[in-house]
């Protein structure tokens, strides 16, 4: 029976009221899920405060409650228990709940705006190729060794995190590797977690509609390099200036990668086509399979953590120069020989890396089409910048829906036009249906084009007005060339 004290453990308390010998049956912050005997934290939020449903968790049978402020009406035979951050109480309750997973299993975070997908999947499939039983927590899906686990969120909410590691641990997991994203770092999502070590990929403009201004943002990605442990190690990209600024009042040890830079972990690109990269890492000529100066950082980063997490160099290199990156990220389809990219990029930074990977592996001959659009209720000031990024770097630019969310497309293409001069408009078409957008760019392309369809990767779905509708660009793409070839 695992009992209310010994699950506060670490956390810090305001006052008390009740039995704290009370025996604790499940964490729940969502009283929707409230069952008789639960023990409800009460969160406040950015939409909605979890203090509103304490009498609501109550009536469901809830005999214990965390919050950070009391309600007026005390209830008999319930225990009360006032704490100063309820979102970092719930990390640190469920850690002790669960046993606190991350104490026996090695756990790399990986932060940054672009790269933190490929980065852990490349650490999940160095880890399991070398023999190691590893977990992944990611934004494409979550896995213990390769049972795949959906993912809803980039980062899973606190609960969640701690359940899915002691499965790991059950498992015999010995690594995890998990992205963390800003929202997750601000929301405690990764409180009472142990991390053996963090990486820094790089950040540019993006969440602004969460955080507010840029500072914030990247005070966020900080927050977990200040709260890391004396023995784990911070590993950040020192080509990106706000990479040092991670290392600031950090207590871990610090390391650096970079392509420019002097570092610890250095690659020179040699060659970089369609095909793959060939790098000069550390003095070592590497061929790999993925491309560009972006995924250069990727593997630099996955590299310098294997080898801080004490795995051989060499061996590493070896087992990474086979592996391929994660789904939605530069997926290559070659149909009739016109070539369809589909890429994850959703950033202004993200997409410009894509375009200019591409015109650097083009022969010159050949079209390069884009197809790209922007996500409705997030931040708007990067639309026009990535509306004029699309028409710079490619030939054709096609503006369509992305995840409209509940805003109309229309208004978010608008946006997106803003950015374009009227001798650029003749470059571009605005096609609202991302459908009917993918089957103009392949109509238009002929045999050596290269199609280039951003903003969604991995995601399967488009969001409409609350509703997730099927939709996976890779497979729309594909569906679209194999028609277009046979007919």
């Amino acid at each position: 029976m695992k009992i209310l004290k010994d699950i506060l453990y670490k956390v810090s308390l305001t006052s008390t009221i009740g039995d704290m010998e009370s025996e604790v049956k499940s964490i729940v912050f969502d009283s929707r899920k409230v069952e008789a005997g639960d023990t409800f934290v009460a969160i406040p939020g950015t939409q909605v405060d979890g203090h509103e449903f304490i009498t609501a968790a109550l009536d469901k049978g809830a005999i214990n409650i965390i919050c950070e402020r009391l309600p007026e009406d005390i209830r008999d035979n319930v225990t009360y228990v006032q704490v100063v951050n309820a979102a970092k109480a719930l990390g640190i309750m469920a850690s002790n709940f669960y046993g606190n997973p991350s104490e026996k299993i090695k756990v790399v975070a990986v932060t940054g705006t672009n790269g933190k997908t490929t980065t852990v999947t490349l650490l999940h499939q160095l880890f399991v190729a070398m023999g190691y039983s590893t977990g992944l927590l990611s934004t494409v899906e979550n896995k213990i060794n390769e049972e795949i686990i959906p993912a809803t969120h980039t980062t899973p909410d606190a609960v969640s995190v701690q359940a899915l590691l002691r499965k790991m641990l059950d498992s015999g997991c010995t690594h995890c590797f998990m992205e963390a994203s800003s929202h997750a770092i601000v929301q405690e999502r990764i409180a009472g977690l142990k991390l053996s070590g963090a990486v820094f990929t790089n950040i540019t403009h993006d969440h602004l509609d969460y955080h507010g201004t840029f500072d914030e943002y990247i005070k966020a990605k900080k927050k977990m390099f200040d709260e890391l442990p004396k023995d784990a190690f911070a590993l950040v990209n020192a080509d990106d200036k706000r990479g040092m600024v991670m290392l600031q009042n950090c207590k871990a040890s610090h390391h650096t990668f970079a392509l420019k830079s002097d570092s610890e972990f250095k690659a020179k690109i040699l060659s970089n086509t369609l095909e793959g990269l060939e790098l000069d890492v550390n003095g070592k000529l590497i061929w790999f399979r993925l491309i560009g100066a972006f995924n250069a950082y990727n593997l630099l980063g996955v590299l310098g953590a294997a080898v801080l997490l004490g795995e051989d160099e060499e061996e590493v290199l070896r087992e990474l120069s086979g592996i391929r990156g994660a789904k939605g990220r530069f997926d290559r389809i070659s149909i009739g020989g016109i070539t369809a990219i589909v890429d994850y990029a959703h950033t202004p930074d993200a997409l410009e890396n894509v375009l200019k990977t591409i015109n650097g592996v083009r022969n010159g001959n050949e079209q390069l089409i884009t197809v790209v659009g922007c996500g409705g209720n997030r931040d708007k000031t990067k639309r026009p910048t990535m509306a004029k990024i699309a028409v710079t770097e490619s030939d054709k630019a096609i503006f369509t829906s992305d995840n409209p969310r509940f805003e109309d497309p229309m208004d978010i293409l608008k946006d997106m036009q803003a950015g374009i001069g009227p001798t650029e408009m003749r470059k571009t078409l605005t096609i609202e249906d991302r459908r009917e957008a993918i089957r103009t760019a392949a109509m238009l392309s002929q045999k050596g084009d290269i199609i280039l369809i951003a903003g969604k990767g991995h995601e399967d779905y488009q969001e409409i007005k609350g509703v997730k509708h099927h939709f996976d660009d890779a497979e729309v793409v594909t569906e679209i060339l194999t028609q277009l070839t046979t007919n």
